[in-house]
Parts: structure tokens; sequence; C-alpha cells
């Protein structure tokens, strides 16, 4: 297997139109495949179906005696059997947890709207001038996009094997500017990158020179384990009584990739004082969300032991179509000298690297022969990869022949651009 950094430019000139000749192959196909985010495929829909039945007509009210049906006012910060199992899951008490809508990300850009207009906990933020996020990179491209949403300047951070490179972030919360920082502490989007006991630590001991900066703990794939023994995080928020730094984050989570998409429950947890900050805004921003919905999740799942159940039953669908593109890769890829790639242990995403200056060409390469990738770039701040090599892989969506057929593609693109680039040189 020939080492592309290794060949002559007439070596690589012969394995480029080889290439080609397979590239047009697939143009032929018509294919129309997409691995462009992390949605649940359809046998994973499947595993909840049961939750479309998990009350009736007959059954409204909760353990409690609350009538859900006719409950409107009241229970702002969610039923208390719905907040247990979130409580359980986070490992926090059930009174520093809110059960909202079905949206994590809605909660994120709803707190970071407070931020603005009327602080974490004093000045607002917009009225401070200048203000800055740092963002662990390759990231999560929504993330992102709240940032500049609300023009706030966003500082890339580099992601290690450990979690966002530390020293770092150590250095650039010496400026006061410096408001607060993402984190997707495991199974992280796209690396797969769990925060070891090191890092978890080290972000509950900053002493930020902002007082008001808030760290968004984006727990999305708490659960989403593809190892029978998946990676264990710790808790941030044990973490932080030890520096009595309880207010300076925010933990955000839902049953998204758990349930339906857009049907789900999302929840917070937050200290004593933040969450009196939130409910105090919460008040006014609405009556109440659906606890009918929430109701239904809790009769579901039962108790959160019950969600990890459930979990079981993606992981058994969802490993092996990360084994074929781990597997593809190893057997298209490994050798070459132009392509590096994670092995995770639970998330949505495979992080692959190509060769420096090809990612968007790989992108382009593909899009034209049928399949759809999350477009080169997004996994940065600004849509801009400083070295153009970044891909984010999501195996979840298509059905594992559909899958087979996009990853022998990608891996032929791949090949290709770097080929290409390397003749340019």
């Amino acid at each position: 297997m020939p080492d592309y950094l290794s060949m002559t430019k007439d070596q690589l000139k012969q394995e480029l139109q080889e290439l080609m000749a397979a590239y047009k192959n697939y143009q032929s196909l018509g294919l129309t495949l997409d691995m462009s985010r992390g949605k649940p495929g359809v046998d994973q829909l499947s595993v909840s179906n049961g939750l479309l039945d998990a009350i009736t007509s007959h059954d409204w009210d909760d353990e409690n005696n609350h009538s859900l049906r006719y409950l409107n006012y009241g229970l702002l910060t969610g039923i208390d059997e719905c907040k247990e199992i979130f409580a359980n899951l986070l490992d926090v008490p059930m009174k520093n947890v809110i059960v909202c809508g079905n949206s994590s990300l809605n909660l994120m850009f709803d707190y970071l709207t407070q931020c603005m207009l009327t602080g974490s906990d004093g000045t607002p933020w917009k009225d401070q001038g200048e203000i800055k996020f740092l963002c662990p990179s390759p990231g999560y491209d929504r993330h992102f996009a709240i940032c500049e949403y609300y023009g706030i300047k966003m500082i890339t951070v580099h992601m290690t094997e450990t979690g966002p490179d530390m020293d770092e972030v150590e250095e650039y919360i010496k400026d006061p500017k410096v408001k607060g920082m993402f984190c997707v502490p495991k199974y992280s989007n796209p690396t797969g990158v769990t925060y070891s006991h090191e890092t978890v630590e080290r972000i509950a001991a900053m002493r930020p020179a902002a007082d008001d900066f808030r760290i968004i703990w984006d727990n999305a794939y708490i659960v989403h384990d593809l190892a029978s023994k998946g990676d264990k995080l710790d808790n941030i928020f044990e973490s932080l009584k030890k520096y009595g730094h309880e207010d300076m984050v925010i933990e955000f989570t839902s049953t998204s990739k758990i349930s339906f998409p857009g049907a789900g429950v999302a929840a917070l947890a937050a200290s004593d004082r933040n969450i009196e900050i939130i409910k105090s805004r919460l008040k006014y921003q609405t009556i109440g969300y659906d606890k009918l919905n929430q109701y239904r999740h809790v009769k579901f799942y039962k108790n959160v032991e019950g969600l990890k159940n459930y979990m079981r039953l993606h992981r058994n669908i969802l490993a092996p179509k990360f084994k074929i593109v781990l597997y593809e890769f190893e057997l298209k890829l490994s050798g070459y000298g132009i392509a590096k790639w994670t092995y995770p242990k639970g998330g949505y995403f495979i992080n692959l690297d190509v060769y420096p200056g090809t990612a968007k060409r790989v992108c382009e390469l593909c899009k034209k022969a049928g399949v759809t990738l999350t477009p080169a770039g997004a996994t940065f701040p600004y849509g801009i990869d400083p070295e153009d090599k970044n891909l984010r892989i999501a195996p979840s969506y298509p059905p594992v022949d559909e899958l087979l057929t996009a990853t022998k593609l990608l891996c032929l693109c791949v090949k290709i651009a770097a080929a290409e680039k390397l003749i340019e040189k």
C-alpha cells in the first residue's frame, strides 16, 4: 500500500487517474446519501415507539395527583417524577434541576440571552463592550452560531485527548472580557473525547478575571455509550464545591438521541443561586412547559435505570454502524499518510482529519457524487478551519447498506483530494 507522501508526482498522477475512474463509477449511481448531522436513523426511532402509547386519554394524573391535562400554571420547574430522573442522571439534588421543553439548545440560547440582557448575576454583558467566549475546537457548530448571533467574539481553544488545552484556557481567562466557555464534556462533538479527571479539576479550580464568567456544560451525550463500558466523567458540581465555585457552571442535557427528535425533554442543572436567577426570568417567559410530555417520558422510562436500558437498545443499533465506518477507514486509508481518525467509545460522531488543505475539496467531491457531509470548517468558530483538514462524520442516519457505500466513496474522495494537493506542491 503506497504512502502518498513518499510517491513521486508521476506516481501520484497515475494513482489519481485510477482514483478518478472509480469516482466516475460512483457518480453514475445517482446516489443521494446523507451523513451531515447526527440524526437518529429510522431503526432508532422504532425503539421509542412505545412512548406514543405511554399515556392514554384516561391517564393524565401524575403520582402527586396533579391533573396534568388541566395544569397550566404551576410546576414551573417541571413535574417531580421527571425532575427525579434527570437529577439521578446528572447526580445532583432535585432542587437544582429545572425540566423544560424539548430542546437543550433552546435552553442554552435562553441562558445566554439572559446573560446578554440582564447579566449572569450582575451587569448585562451587552453593556460591557466587547465580550469573548472560549470555544474548544473542533467543536459544536450550533454553539458557535449562538455566539455569532450575539456578536460575541469567539476564541479558539485547542482540543486535546483529555479535553480543552487547559494551559490555553487558564491564560485566556486572565482577560476580564472573556465571559465564558462552551464544553461538551463527555464524548465531545465531534472528537469523542471525555474530559479527564485532571481537566475537570482544573476547570473547577479556575479563577477567571470576570466575576460573571459562566461555563455552558453541554452534557449532551451523558448516556450515549457505544461500548459496554463507557467513559466515566467526573461530576462537575462535586468538583466545583471544593473551590466554592458552584455558580460558575450551568449544565444542560436532554433526551435528544434517546426519544423522538423535537418531542423529547430537556433539563438544566445549576447552583442554588443560579436556579433562583433562572426561575426569576422563567416566570415571565412561560406559564409552564409541556408537562404531559414530561409525564409521557416518565411513564415510558419509569426511572433513570429504565432510560439507561433504552440506551442499550440504541447502542445495539449504533455500534455496528460505527464499526462499519471505522473498518472502511482502516481498510482504505491506513498507511497512506493522509488521514487519521478517532475511535470514540460513545457519542454520535467520528472525527476525521484529512490531508491539510483538502477538507473542503473532500466535501465537494462527495457532494458531486451524491453524499452530503457536514461542511468543512463547521467544527471551528466562524466556519474557518485554519488547516482545512477536519471533517465530522455522522454514521447514525443512513441504513447500513447506504452507510457502507457512502463511507467507501468518502475514502475515495479523501485519496483524490490528497493526491491532487500533493501533485500541486
